[in-house]
């Protein structure tokens, strides 16, 4: 399945280059768009095996657009992750590391009421902004500047009906790396496939998900013999309404069709509220409650996690900034707290970031960052964008 979305990748690729070279009817309609963005940044966490930790991270991205009629399309985006890393313990160890890999590449045809996209791609949907149930595909961090996320491998067609509704079917294939709320590695022998239909309504739309995969129990710690091929559905719906403040609410409901002990069932519940203040410039305050469950029996609610999540946005100026953004822990009484502050220039960005986290980082969908941003710390990141 993955060399077959490699190949429609190529295949594309190579007809729009055909369809660039020979339409010389369009040509003037062909695009080719060259950017990118260099980060750097360093951090100091005195609680980290290395105190001192400095990235530097550049992202180029190669876009060629192929207009072949009016309202009709071909386009491909082709990218690339290039990082390199220093940790620091001052006078004793330096650690040093670099890689370069994929970020997205895709190719895509689209009309004005259908997009078909196969490759290497970005996958995200949901009403919730800061604890979100339906982060199925992306690592998408609310704190994180650059809103940077993995890719997935796989085929996306999306079918935009004239009331606003929307209809998306996709399969996935060859995908390795965690995902948020993956209970147990998936299956690479077996394809994902799901699809999502979403509806305006009044004031607002609703949606309901599917998703299907064959998830890897070998590397969960429970009392029965691991099995590498579980199958697993996913069922998700959400909604979001504009009624002067912002309401919305997501929910997801997981099932293991075969046993596996206190992981066999898994609901996740947010409900949250945005509006914004007349308070100076504009305070816009963002309010998310998250309830994550997990048990043998479906719906028992006996193993919960509660998290309330805070977000406040300050415009200063035209240029600055403020940003702070609060997980609470209910179960265990603790809190993450992050504080950004924003200048923005022509091209480019300068951050100045504090935090304070529990030692044990342990907060939904975000657990591998607690390498770095557990405990206190102050970050400082240099964005420039071309």
């Amino acid at each position: 399945m993955k060399l077959f979305i490699l190949l429609t990748f190529i295949f594309t690729s190579f007809y729009v280059k055909c369809l660039a070279q020979d339409s010389i009817k369009y040509v003037a309609r062909n695009k080719l768009n060259f950017s990118g963005q260099l980060s750097s940044w360093g951090l100091s966490n005195g609680g980290n095996e290395f105190p001192v930790y400095m990235v530097a991270r550049y992202i180029p991205t190669i876009n060629y657009t192929v207009k072949t009629h009016p309202g009709r399309q071909f386009d491909v985006e082709v990218s690339a992750n290039t990082i390199g890393t220093l940790g620091m313990h001052p006078f004793d160890r330096i650690q040093t590391d670099g890689n370069i890999s994929p970020y997205r590449a895709w190719a895509r045809y689209s009309t004005q009421h259908l997009e078909i996209r196969a490759g290497l791609q970005k996958i995200n949907f949901g009403s919730a902004t800061l604890l979100r149930p339906l982060m199925w595909f992306d690592q998408l961090d609310p704190r994180d500047p650059l809103q940077l996320t993995n890719g997935v491998w796989g085929a996306l067609g999306r079918y935009y009906f004239m009331n606003n509704a929307n209809l998306w079917l996709w399969t996935l294939y060859g995908n390795t790396k965690p995902r948020p709320w993956d209970l147990g590695q998936s299956n690479q022998n077996y394809p994902e496939f799901g699809g999502r239909f979403q509806s305006p309504v009044p004031k607002g739309e609703v949606a309901i998900t599917f998703h299907h995969r064959v998830c890897d129990s070998r590397g969960l710690e429970v009392a029965i013999p691991p099995d590498p091929a579980v199958p697993e559905n996913r069922l998700g719906i959400d909604g979001k309404w504009d009624l002067g403040v912002g309401l919305w609410f997501e929910g997801t409901y997981t099932n293991k069709t075969k046993e596996m002990g206190i992981y066999t069932n898994t609901e996740i519940l947010n409900v949250g509220t945005d509006n914004t203040f007349g308070i100076g410039n504009g305070l816009n305050v963002v309010f998310e409650q998250l309830l994550f469950s997990y048990d043998q029996n479906a719906f028992a609610f006996s193993r919960s996690v509660s998290f309330t999540g805070l977000s406040l946005s300050y415009p200063i100026n035209l240029t600055d900034q403020l940003n702070v953004i609060s997980f609470f822990d209910w179960t265990t009484s603790s809190s993450y707290n992050f504080l950004n502050l924003k200048r923005q220039f022509n091209k480019i960005a300068f951050y100045i970031m504090a935090f304070w986290n529990p030692v044990n980082y342990n907060l939904p969908q975000q657990l591998n960052q607690g390498n770095y941003y557990s405990g206190k710390g102050i970050q400082l990141m240099l964005v420039y964008n071309h």
